[in-house]
């Protein structure tokens, strides 16, 4: 979940553990307000940077993030995992 709070932007990231992620929600003012507060209620972490929701609120929803967001994307995915102390289902820990 990336926001942009000057803007009221929200874009909500779908990452299964295999596949790159997609764009599954995004919205703006109400909507992105809504956005928020379902993550907030289901205790999803919320990442603020406003260069990259500007670029993900252009990927068409269902679709997957582009290539050149894939290493910033994980970095963000890898951190809220982190906060939750776990680890994708697919991944294997050596």
């Amino acid at each position: 979940m990336s926001t942009n709070k000057s803007g009221e932007i929200a874009v909500s990231l779908h990452y299964d553990g295999q596949n790159a992620p997609i764009v599954s929600a995004k919205g703006e003012g109400d909507v992105a307000r809504q956005i928020l507060e379902i993550a907030t209620q289901h205790d999803i972490p919320i990442y603020q940077n406003s260069q990259l929701i500007q670029l993900l609120s252009r990927v068409e929803l269902d679709n997957e993030i582009p290539r050149e967001l894939y290493i910033a994307v994980a970095e963000i995915i890898a951190f809220a995992y982190r906060l939750k102390d776990q680890l994708p289902n697919t991944w294997q820990q050596t």
